[in-house]
């Protein structure tokens, strides 16, 4: 292969030899599923078979064959030199000196200014956490959790205790998924395995959901987010139909799993209610079980043993599990609402190659100002994905003037704007499929 005018030979994969030198045309060419080759800060790496053992899952990382990786390797890796000694013996070479920094599509203008951003706040310290912040947003959970227990243990079960301990479970769940979210992307401890350690008892013990499981579906939104057949996020199994593309593919080819044009009404009959009692409940049993996952499986677990422990005396085995399913019930309108803001009424389409700063903000309203405090709920910073969420404010009005510069459209939106752009968005992409499927 060549590039720059000099023929060279690829290395072995596990050589960490650069002996090659290739353009963005070769480069570009390694991208199927048996050949993916990737660049990080001009270096060209094979990953064909480190995908399999990539402690991130083999998805996110395949993701990016045949493209430029730099930036969201800076994203995701807390320790850049660690990393290093893994990408080492995957090396075959080089970008010509004749070849851009970035691939095709992506700005380089925009590159060098969000480079200079993060290195600026890298800085100025914010993306250290502060542990009181985090030691009582975990104390307000375990407090809430021991709260619900003792008001139906001393006070009876009636139904207005019930749903009091139902409304408190709820809040302490929800809290739990947010908090499970800085663990999860290495926020809160300097060293990963203390980040994952709590994490897995968070997600575990106080949800009783798997660590793994959320990790390779969640860092696959942030690497490319509401980018189809890639963000899992917007995989609605043929029961919705969003965007503008994915409607008129589905009516060109006259599929029709369920009625798109209702899609707007049956929403809130098999979204909020049924996404983290029934589809999240089952995917996650699933994922544990076929991928012998025998640690997050035991985490699990735990939490149903306790859960089952403290309930069943007071309902019965029936009875408390007729409470969890009713709190997950409560949970799920909660984090659908919030979460699908973010989601559905945002661009959806395939893979564009674009820079991380136009791929995260356009995709993502909580890149947006809709810092929403709603019981302690805050939206999550897509851009910089381990920065502690308590240092986010300070970062936005920079991110802002940045998006001005350049032209990115920022999109500010109230909370109630954004409930009812979710219906407007599902209402417009099924006429748009109801359109294509009648006429086209």
């Amino acid at each position: 292969m060549g590039g720059g005018g000099q023929q060279t030979e690829p290395a072995e994969p596990g050589s960490g030899k650069a002996s090659g030198v290739y353009t963005w045309e070769e480069v570009q060419k390694h991208c199927s599923r048996k050949d993916q080759w990737l660049v990080v800060n001009r270096k060209v790496y094979n990953i064909t078979q480190w995908a399999k053992r990539h402690p991130g899952g083999s998805r996110i990382i395949s993701h990016y064959a045949g493209e430029d990786a730099t930036e969201a390797f800076s994203a995701f890796h807390p320790d850049l030199k660690f990393v290093q000694k893994f990408l080492k013996p995957l090396l075959v070479g080089e970008l010509a000196v004749t070849e851009p920094s970035q691939d095709e599509g992506k700005n380089a203008a925009i590159i060098k200014d969000f480079e200079s951003l993060r290195a600026q706040v890298e800085k100025e310290g914010l993306f250290k956490a502060k542990p009181l912040f985090f030691c009582l947003h975990l104390g307000h959970i375990l407090l809430l959790e021991a709260l619900a227990w003792l008001m139906v243990t001393y006070w009876g079960t009636s139904w207005t205790m019930t749903l009091l301990c139902a409304l408190m479970l709820t809040i302490s769940q929800s809290q739990a998924g947010w908090l499970q979210h800085d663990f999860g992307h290495l926020s809160v401890f300097k060293k990963s395995r203390w980040n994952h350690l709590v994490h897995k008892f968070v997600i575990g013990h106080l949800k009783g959901a798997s660590a793994n499981w959320w990790n390779h579906r969640h860092f696959q939104h942030h690497a490319k987010p509401n980018i189809m057949k890639k963000d899992p996020d917007v995989n609605m199994l043929a029961v919705f139909v969003l965007g503008k593309t994915q409607p008129v593919e589905y009516g060109i080819k006259k599929i029709k799993h369920m009625p798109y044009n209702h899609q707007h009404k049956y929403f809130f009959l098999v979204g909020p209610p049924l996404l983290i009692p029934i589809y999240f409940h089952m995917q996650i049993m699933n994922t544990m079980i076929t991928r012998r996952d025998w640690v997050d499986l035991a985490w699990s677990l735990s939490y149903y043993f306790r859960y089952f422990y403290c309930y069943s005396p007071l309902y019965g085995f029936l009875g408390s599990f007729a409470l969890m399913m009713f709190v997950r019930f409560l949970e799920s309108h909660w984090f659908v609402w919030v979460t699908q803001m973010n989601h559905i009424p945002m661009e959806i389409e395939y893979e564009k190659n674009q820079d991380w700063l136009t791929m995260q903000v356009p995709k993502n309203a909580e890149t947006s100002q809709m810092r929403i405090h709603l019981l302690f709920i805050v939206f999550f910073f897509s851009l910089f994905p381990m920065m502690p969420r308590h240092n986010y404010h300070l970062v936005v009005p920079r991110v802002r003037a940045m998006c001005e510069k350049h032209g990115v459209p920022y999109e500010i939106k109230s909370l109630w704007r954004g409930m009812a752009d979710v219906v407007s968005s599902l209402k417009t992409s099924g006429e748009l499929w109801l359109d294509a499927y009648l006429h086209k």
